[in-house]
């Protein structure tokens, strides 16, 4: 089949492998919110703006959310290897020039860079882990080490951010990426195992390519800008529509072209690949606001320090860590879609309890309890989202897969983020006491509960039935036979 081979097992290094993978999925989601907390430090020590400083997360945002297919379908079309050695190259130089960067435009176009080879990276990563474990409990326990650490570096990166802020510098919210990209690209070029390269099946689709990252990249902009511009301003309205003229023809042309199309459409017939990429855009959407409008509870309500917060996060994070060791365990068990159902309903338990958040609460009371049970719950659904994704795809199809998770994702966090942050906004109005910010951030979490349990109603309608996985062969066994990869 175009854009298939075979190695030998023990060629393919999969301890290596799954190490590479957990490496870069730890480092992209620490990236996602180290930056957040020390934005007004970076403001400070850079001369930002009020609305220029906006661009230290949009940037990133932008073109990873936008170039997502792209860097999937190089995956598949240029090798997984290389596209993961290229992308972890440009990720480790651009984070390097932002932490010596000296006026905003060098920080800006740093986190442009760090987007570009996010969306390399990402999806050729997880291309990797689904082809070196495709099936059995192998597979259970490796996207169970591959949430964790996705749940691991949001919640530290918000805690490491905090320290890193206030003991040591902003620029090192920039620089302690350079060690991680180094050190899994190192990893990369030993331990992960180049094999022939894929049969390219025809002419690439240039158009769709454009198009595709276009629209997606204008959506992602428009969105964003909501914090600026309300959504039924003009130029909100404009943007989107423009976003979907573009998506609209990007979905002609693939329907349409005579060359290598940059996703299938028949890939959407997949009820796996159609049911799990509208659960992970509710739930990313959900995550998203978490982290954000905890951090500002604990922050301008509470009056808790950047540290501190980074601290009162760690919970967070070994609750999600937590509850993917469970998803392993249970995974032996139960199909995929019940633990999707399992893990969305206790996160919006979890959503619902903070949305009781007080003005005069306290971390103990209003956030611990409640946190820990939105991350088990997030922790249990990461690895059977991932799984899920790839089921019945094609091996040459996997990195287009993998692109098109991490961009409902991505598209997912930032409308969820911007729709929330307006109703928020709104519910607050222009007073800054914290009775009024407290109704605001209460308001938007208890509507996050309302995303996960449409996410689940999701997960049990749409998602095919299925067993828990078989046993995984004996190893003695596996290298008697070749494996994709």
């Amino acid at each position: 089949m175009s854009g298939m081979y075979t190695i030998r097992v023990k060629d393919a290094r999969p301890g290596l492998t799954l190490a590479v993978v957990a490496v870069v999925q730890f480092m992209v989601s620490l990236d996602l919110s180290v930056v957040n907390v020390g934005l007004p430090q970076i403001a400070a020590g850079l001369g930002f703006s009020e609305v220029g400083l906006t661009w230290v997360i949009h940037a990133y945002a932008l073109t990873f959310g936008g170039l997502l297919l792209l860097g999937g379908k190089a995956a598949d079309r240029y090798g997984r290897k290389r596209v993961l050695l290229l992308g972890l190259g440009l990720f480790g130089l651009a984070s390097l020039l932002g932490g010596f960067a000296q006026a905003p435009g060098h920080l800006v176009a740093a986190r442009v860079a760090q987007g570009i080879g996010a969306a390399a990276l990402a999806p050729a990563a997880l291309s990797l882990l689904t082809a070196t474990f495709p099936t059995g409990r192998a597979r259970v326990r490796a996207f169970g080490i591959w949430s964790a650490m996705n749940a691991a570096g949001g919640a530290f990166g918000v805690l490491i951010g905090g320290l890193l802020t206030e003991y040591a510098s902003w620029r090192w919210v920039m620089l302690v990426n350079v060690p991680m990209a180094a050190g899994a690209l190192a990893l990369a070029w030993r331990g992960v195992a180049a094999g022939p390269p894929p049969a390219r099946g025809g002419r690439p689709d240039v158009l769709g390519a454009v198009l595709a990252t276009a629209g997606m990249t204008l959506l992602v902009f428009g969105i964003v800008r909501t914090d600026r511009y309300a959504w039924t301003s003009p130029v909100t309205l404009t943007t989107l529509a423009a976003a979907a003229v573009l998506l609209a023809a990007f979905v002609l042309v693939e329907r349409t072209t005579t060359r290598d199309p940059l996703i299938r459409l028949g890939l959407f017939a997949n009820r796996s690949v159609a049911g799990v990429n509208a659960y992970n855009l509710l739930a990313g959407a959900a995550l998203s606001s978490a982290f954000y409008f905890i951090s500002l509870y604990l922050q301008r309500v509470l009056g808790t320090g950047p540290a501190l917060t980074g601290v009162m996060f760690l919970p967070l994070a070994l609750g999600a860590i937590a509850g993917a060791v469970l998803a392993v365990r249970l995974g032996y068990r139960l199909a995929p879609r019940t633990l999707l159902g399992i893990g969305g309903l206790l996160a919006a338990t979890g959503f619902a309890w903070l949305g009781l958040i007080s003005p005069d609460g306290a971390f103990s009371t209003d956030v611990l309890v409640p946190s820990i049970i939105v991350s088990v719950g997030l922790g249990i659904c990461l690895g059977p989202i991932v799984s899920l994704a790839t089921t019945g795809v094609a091996l040459h199809e996997t990195g287009t897969a993998s692109g098109l998770l991490n961009s409902s994702r991505q598209i997912g966090a930032s409308l969820g983020l911007a729709a929330l942050g307006t109703v928020a906004h709104n519910r607050t109005g222009q007073a800054t006491t914290p009775e009024a910010l407290n109704a605001g951030y209460a308001l938007a979490l208890t509507l996050g509960a309302a995303l996960l349990l449409t996410a689940v109603l999701i997960a049990l309608t749409v998602l095919p039935r299925t067993g828990p996985p078989a046993p995984a062969e004996h190893t003695d066994d596996h290298h008697k036979k070749d494996v994709p990869a």
